[in-house]
């Protein structure tokens, strides 16, 4: 496996490349996923980083773990993150070894509401503006895992809408509650969640789940009775000591996951 950085303008990206090997054929091509991990838009969460860049490195996937704007910075540089990273991955496919029409991208908590961005608005007019092209911006499936969704308050994770929007953040928090964002044109998507998520609430997923229903969107949709948020991969990897963080109930969404990811890239 080769391991590099990635450039983005402002931010980068961590490439977990499987390289060709030579009883490959020429036109060697894996899918890929892109990895935003959560931390309410201020850090980043190791365990969300490359634990799950191993699961799907190997599971056969070229990963790029996504270091995306934080606070200070202000929406749209996640949207605009995310969009440059597919976009070169895209324009590198051949030497990367990817298949361009099979790109997903993969979110948790805040990297969830990071990454379901790019879902909603990969065609938004605020990327063709910043110089990249739409359609290479477009993820062919989303992958969110206890997901930062709605903007309700009471509801929502009020922390990390605070985060990406700053002083803006009552005018323009309608906005970024996803569930009204959805379209016809979004991607296949996976999501999980606990029904005993405190920081999060499960509503989150669940409204996503509903929009992408109403707009005929296909979707996977797992809810795990117990657990706490910031899970991952819900293993003794993942756990930081934690025997609360070790749920083998709630670590079989990785494969649930991959199973699904065989059936929809």
């Amino acid at each position: 496996m080769r391991t590099f950085d990635v450039p983005l303008q402002e931010v980068y990206m961590t490439a977990y490349l499987q390289e060709k090997m030579p009883a490959d054929p020429e036109d060697y091509r894996l899918p890929a996923i892109v990895v935003y991990p959560g931390g309410g838009y201020q850090h980043l969460s190791p365990r969300e980083e490359e634990p799950i860049a191993m699961e799907f490195a190997a599971a056969g996937y070229q990963v790029f773990v996504l270091y995306y704007s934080l606070a200070p910075k202000r929406y749209p540089a996640p949207l605009l993150d995310g969009a440059r990273a597919l976009a070169a991955i895209r324009e590198h496919a051949e030497e990367w070894c990817v298949d361009p029409a099979r790109i997903a991208v993969c979110g948790f908590s805040a990297g969830g509401h990071a990454a379901a961005l790019l879902g909603c608005l990969w065609n938004d007019p605020v990327i063709a503006a910043a110089g990249i092209s739409n359609e290479k911006a477009r993820p062919d499936a989303v992958i969110l895992g206890y997901p930062v969704i709605t903007s309700e308050k009471g509801k929502c994770h009020e922390g990390s809408f605070e985060s990406l929007l700053g002083e803006a953040v009552e005018e323009k928090r309608g906005a970024m509650s996803l569930e009204t964002r959805v379209n016809a044109q979004n991607p296949p998507t996976f999501l999980w969640h606990t029904a005993a998520d405190q920081a999060v609430p499960v509503v989150s997923s669940l409204r996503m789940a509903a929009a992408l229903a109403e707009h005929k969107v296909p979707f996977e949709l797992h809810v795990f009775p117990s657990g706490h948020h910031g899970l991952s991969l819900a293993n003794r990897r993942t756990s930081g000591g934690n025997p609360d963080g070790e749920l083998p109930e709630v670590a079989q969404w990785i494969k649930l996951c991959k199973d699904w990811l065989q059936r929809t890239l």
